[in-house]
């Protein structure tokens, strides 16, 4: 119970401090929610003391004039102040959901591929819109009416104690069941609500993941299964929303009781007393007018409280991932790239989960300036990790990881990726033309240079069949392309972008045999001073390497050329003789 109130009080601090960046508008939108308050007051006053002076004292409408004109100028006054308020409460909403909305995909960027692996890209993107857009009726509408559920009931109890101490008191005792029970009901709504967003989130993800993999779906005949899964999933969702919308009905139904019986005992009390003459007609008129405005901020804060809660629900998730420290964190002092990128691995250990999978255990070795580094090894030896240290995706728990004996981490991560060109396994395509996507690391590249590095990437050829040529759309993650042509495409893109240091992961695993062979004489070809670390099975493309680094759970079990591992007969060795496609002498 206690921790759940702090996390509230929290949420409710950090969703106020957000705030900050419209501060202006929202003084604007508190400032005309406190005039609007005052207007009501002289609206009362100016009312009773019309229909007083009409029915008791007889007066035409010569008499009233004034005062008509005057409430006509209230009124007009009291809905400026009312489209004043919602055109500020609105600014206000929608400038904190776009700084939050830049803030989170900014996040995102950070926290990098390490944390959205792990993460359902579905979760991440409701989360990015429909998550933020919850968050509309907590400043459009709830705070705004916080601040006036607080001003104008204490504005009113000072206006109503000098003339009406036996009303003063009336009010002061039922005002507070309204936000007493609605904090009661809010505290179930609030549960019910997290439970909502949750099965929407749970939703969006699943809907997003079976759309990714509908052809999968379609080829094992699963796809009414998934129909009736997100028919299930559905059907949970609804009934969450429907438990929430019980609930809201139910806080409706009981502030407007309580609201209208406060009332109605207001009503009595100075009725009885205007019949015994206890109180004056104008006075008692002034006090029944002004007592439905007294309840009508606390009666629309009950009603706004429903929103409230759902953008609480949003923001819970929302602030868990801004919460979260990226892998990367800038350094207190940076320094320059090594004019020679001379880079070691010194005892680097490494794991995820916060320690509970460990991958790598004291890895050290090093890669020269020009040389050609294959690591090579079974699956889940920790290729990929060494890459992503590489990368600055991840960071080592233990252990250096240095250029020329300078701490990576001492580098800018912007900085240190601009000598990197990186090809993966599944090379992400983006839904633009073949020609974008290639200088998407060099966008001032000529078009002879694109088709150059098309050329070397063996590429050239079947972008040139293609309808539209380099201005052929790619499609979403390179759907309009075979595996091996989207492979080709990132190659190009990576021999384009003309780095120190090129990370090939499996670079030819979707290629055929010939367009291997042309690809590796490329990448045979030396250039002064540029690295190249080749993540592969094929041992007989780490054959041709300068170097071969063999990993086992974690640890590097040997290194040295082909020749000289295959000359101690030991892991590697059992390695190639068990693929069988190595030439031994080469």
């Amino acid at each position: 119970m206690t921790t759940s109130v702090t996390r509230k009080r929290s949420l409710d601090q950090r969703l106020l401090h957000e705030a900050r960046i419209a501060r202006g508008t929202l003084v604007s939108s508190l400032i005309s929610n406190a005039l609007t308050g005052i207007v009501v007051v002289v609206q009362a006053l100016l009312l009773s003391q019309v229909i007083h002076r009409v029915f008791l004292l007889q007066a035409g409408l010569e008499d009233v004039s004034p005062l008509l004109m005057a409430l006509l100028v209230v009124v007009g006054l009291r809905a400026v102040l009312s489209y004043w308020s919602g055109t500020a409460s609105a600014r206000l909403a929608t400038t904190v959901k776009h700084r939050l909305q830049e803030r989170y995909i900014a996040q995102l960027y950070e926290l990098g591929p390490a944390f959205t692996r792990v993460e359902r890209s579905g979760d991440l993107v409701l989360s990015a819109t429909e998550g933020i857009e919850k968050l509309d009726g907590y400043y459009r509408d709830y705070l705004p009416g916080l601040f006036t559920a607080l001003f104008v009931p204490i504005l009113i109890l000072v206006v109503v104690l000098p003339l009406d101490a036996l009303t003063f008191v009336v009010l002061l005792v039922t005002a507070p069941l309204i936000p007493f029970f609605m904090a009661l009901i809010g505290m179930a709504a609030g549960a019910l609500a997290r439970g909502q967003f949750l099965e929407m989130r749970h939703l969006g993800a699943h809907f997003l993941d079976v759309m990714q993999g509908l052809i999968t779906l379609k080829l094992f005949n699963r796809s009414q299964y998934q129909a009736e899964t997100i028919q299930r999933i559905t059907g949970q969702f609804r009934k969450a929303t429907m438990h929430v919308l019980q609930v809201a009905f139910l806080s409706a139904f009981t502030l407007e009781m309580l609201a209208t019986l406060s009332v109605a005992i207001v009503a009595v009390e100075i009725g009885v007393r205007l019949l015994h003459g206890g109180i004056g007609f104008e006075q008692a008129l002034f006090l029944l007018v002004i007592a439905p405005e007294f309840y009508l901020p606390l009666r629309a804060l009950g009603a706004k409280f429903h929103s409230a809660t759902e953008s609480k629900s949003a923001a819970e998730r929302l602030f868990e991932v801004l919460d979260m420290t990226a892998p990367t964190p800038l350094p207190t002092e940076t320094q320059a790239v090594p004019n020679h990128l001379h880079i070691r691995f010194d005892n680097v250990m490494a794991a995820y989960e916060q320690g509970a999978r460990p991958a790598l255990n004291g890895v050290s070795f090093d890669i020269k300036p020009g040389e050609h580094v294959a690591l090579v090894g079974a699956s889940g030896s920790g290729k990929t990790t060494i890459v992503h240290l590489l990368l600055r995706f991840v960071e080592a728990d233990s252990g250096r990881i240095t250029l020329d004996d300078q701490d990576l981490k001492l580098i800018p991560v912007e900085v240190w990726r601009e000598q990197i060109a990186w090809v993966s396994q599944s090379p992400y395509l983006f839904n633009t033309t073949i020609a974008e996507n290639i200088c998407f690391g060099h966008p001032d590249a000529s078009f002879e240079a694109i088709t150059a590095a098309a050329r070397a990437a063996g590429a050239h050829e079947f972008i040139t069949q293609l309808p539209d040529g380099y201005q052929t759309l790619c499609g979403e993650r390179g759907m309009r392309l075979s595996g091996g042509q989207a492979q080709r495409i990132a190659l190009a893109r990576a021999l384009l972008k003309d780095a120190r240091l090129l990370i090939l992961d499996e670079p030819t695993s979707q290629l055929d045999p010939q367009n291997e062979a042309e690809i590796m004489q490329v990448l045979a070809l030396r250039k002064p001073g540029r690295s190249v670390l080749l993540v592969t099975h094929r041992l007989d493309t780490a054959a041709q390497a300068d170097k071969v680094v063999v990993l086992a759970d974690g640890v590097v079990v040997e290194q040295g050329s082909h020749t000289d591992l295959m000359a101690v007969d030991r892991a590697y060795a059992r390695l190639v003789k068990h693929d069988g496609n190595v030439d031994d002498a080469s």
